[in-house]
């Protein structure tokens, strides 16, 4: 009969793989070896479904971009390329959040693109000052405190404070 070695090591790796195959259907869940190719798999989608989703999500920016861009008669094309000539450097997710909640700033940018446009010199005509969404404030605003390790303290129960002003 032959030898089996099933020592630690070879457990810990089979229970890790078997861990990440939790809630899988069939024998996927249960048995190693089918277990192991679908996690496998599993990671590989992942991955790709990792650089899927930024694709996708640009995409989306673009179209509701070209949308509010097509109200003010103006296509995307000629309005990324007239916010490039003004010098105005604003990411896709930001300008499709402005158009969404901020039309009168939208429609600010959109006028500093067609002056751009109309005057390609290269001289800067941005002299409209635009804010960003409220919500999009909160956001970037959350986002820096988190970057800086800037933590607001937390609450303190009343009953805590008694103690220690007695």
């Amino acid at each position: 009969m032959p030898r089996v070695k099933g020592g630690p090591a070879t457990r810990t790796r089979r229970k890790k793989v078997l861990k990440l195959a939790k809630g899988y259907f069939g024998a996927k869940h249960l048995l190693y070896r089918t277990a192991n190719e679908q996690v496998m798999r599993s990671l590989r989608y992942s991955y790709i479904g990792r650089k899927q989703t930024k694709r996708e999500f640009r995409k989306l920016w673009i179209a509701r971009i070209n949308a509010a861009t097509r109200m003010h008669d103006l296509s995307y094309s000629k309005f990324m390329h007239g916010l490039k000539l003004a010098n105005v450097s604003a990411n896709r997710k930001m300008l499709s959040e402005i158009a969404i909640h901020d039309e009168k700033g939208f429609t600010a940018i959109v006028e500093i693109a067609k002056k751009a446009l109309a005057n390609p010199t290269g001289e800067v005509v941005a002299d409209v000052v635009v804010e960003a969404p409220k919500a999009v404030k909160k956001a970037t605003k959350k986002v820096v405190e988190a970057v800086e390790g800037e933590e607001k303290p937390k609450k303190v129960r009343k009953a805590a404070v008694k103690k220690d002003a007695e």
